[in-house]
């Protein structure tokens, strides 16, 4: 039963609008019966000027029955033949060209279909770093294939501080998390890329991704460059570009102190005062600039507030750039607090940051988590995490959309689910 659906569905998306398909075996189809007619001039001068065929073609072309009837019995047995022709052609041409997956082969037609439709989505940008860029990025893949994503270049931490200390090069580990978001590849292939190298060596702690960045930047001379060649090899769908090219440090002051180094920053219960880039005058990267200008809809967060989502926004120029940018800009809320960054804030919180450091009326729209049943992990309960609420009397005095929908994950419920986010982006504010 399941292999006739599968097969039904494969013979509907022949069908479907925008394949660029069938207007072609159309005319495939009309050349066929153009030379059929020239074959069938050619019989009717050979039957009228006396040509006398063996009896055995007489009963090969079924000539006992009517006409009407062979028409139709050769019509269906040469459209059937001609189907089964093509459709084992792609096979052997294609064949080697086929993405291969753990559920085995995709079919022919439903890639052409998910080329197409994938083509003809919306412009987007999203914007942010960490894991929760990542998480955004699975799920909008399904509906676009027109992505950039434009990370933070501000980690310091692990794997990317120690490259970035040592080489002083941007830091790979969220480039990393993007590309194997969305990468089309085997999923071997994207283990392979989060491997993290264990024991005591000098390789110890560091995903294999990062390694292989770092090596296509010697090689290619350029890290921008390296990024584009690594998603080549990953099949990624879409780009992912740095938000400056300046190697800059994130600082926070907090009451008295400062914080310098965004792997520094989460630290204790105090609240932030306020976060910024040195130097100050990094400029935006001239390439994440024109995705920008270009989108249709640009997405920011979910992420961390502090260390994901405004060293994008405080990069020089960026926030001028989103302003003037025609797209819909759309704000999507962490499910939860965050240890030593976000611990207790609201919805309304989130946005009063952000409008404190680069100004107010940026977005249009604002996703906020409506589903506050599963329960947080234990380990973050023992840590007083607490999921972020929506204060509708504060949230009323600003002139936003606010989108309330499931959008938790019920694996890690901490965290969004990818493919709930993107469902209500592309259905309740791309529509």
């Amino acid at each position: 039963m399941k292999a006739k659906g599968l097969a039904s569905q494969h013979v509907r998306l022949w069908f479907t609008p925008g394949l660029h398909i069938k207007r072609w075996l159309l005319l495939l189809f009309v050349s066929i019966v153009m030379l059929s007619l020239a074959v069938g001039y050619i019989l009717r001068d050979a039957y009228s000027g006396g040509w006398r065929f063996p009896d055995w073609v007489g009963v090969a072309t079924l000539q006992f029955l009517p006409r009407v009837v062979r028409a139709l019995m050769f019509g269906a047995l040469g459209v059937a033949l001609i189907v089964l022709a093509f459709y084992k052609l792609g096979q052997s041409i294609l064949g080697p060209f086929m993405v291969r997956g753990r559920t085995g082969e995709r079919g022919l037609v439903e890639q052409l279909y998910r080329f197409r439709l994938l083509a003809k989505g919306p412009r987007v940008v999203a914007i942010g770093g960490g894991t929760g860029l990542s998480t955004l990025l699975r799920g909008i893949k399904k509906y676009t294939g027109n992505i950039v994503a434009i990370v933070t270049v501000a980690d310091d931490g692990g794997s990317s501080g120690r490259l970035r200390d040592e080489y002083r090069v941007l830091p790979p580990g969220d480039f990393r998390q993007c590309l194997t978001a969305l990468a089309e590849t085997e999923p071997l292939m994207t283990e392979l890329f989060q491997h993290r190298f264990g024991g005591d060596g000098s390789l110890s702690g560091h995903p294999f991704g990062n390694l292989f960045i770092m090596a296509m930047a010697e090689i290619t001379g350029d890290f921008e460059h390296a990024i584009r060649e690594s998603g080549r090899v990953l099949a990624v769908r879409g780009q992912i570009v740095p938000s400056t090219l300046r190697d800059v440090t994130l600082c926070a002051s907090v009451g008295a102190e400062l914080r310098v180094g965004e792997s520094s920053i989460p630290r204790g219960d105090e609240r932030i005062d306020r976060v910024f880039l040195e130097p100050p005058d990094a400029a935006v990267n001239p390439e994440a600039e024109g995705a920008i200008l270009d989108a249709e809809l640009i997405i920011v967060g979910p992420g961390s507030l502090y260390t994901s989502i405004l060293p994008n926004l405080l990069v020089d120029g960026m926030v001028e750039v989103l302003r003037a940018s025609p797209a819909v800009k759309v704000f999507v809320c962490n499910v939860a607090g965050q240890p030593g960054e976000t611990m207790g804030f609201t919805v309304s919180d989130h946005l009063q940051v952000i409008e404190d450091h680069v100004g107010g009326n940026l977005f249009d729209y604002v996703i906020v988590n409506s589903n506050l049943a599963p329960a947080l992990p234990a380990s973050a309960r023992d840590a007083g995490i607490t999921r972020t609420m929506f204060d509708r009397e504060r949230a009323s005095r600003k002139p936003l959309h606010y989108i309330l929908s499931d959008v938790v994950s019920t694996r890690v419920s901490s965290h969004h689910d990818p493919d709930k986010l993107a469902r209500v982006i592309m259905k309740r504010v791309w529509r």
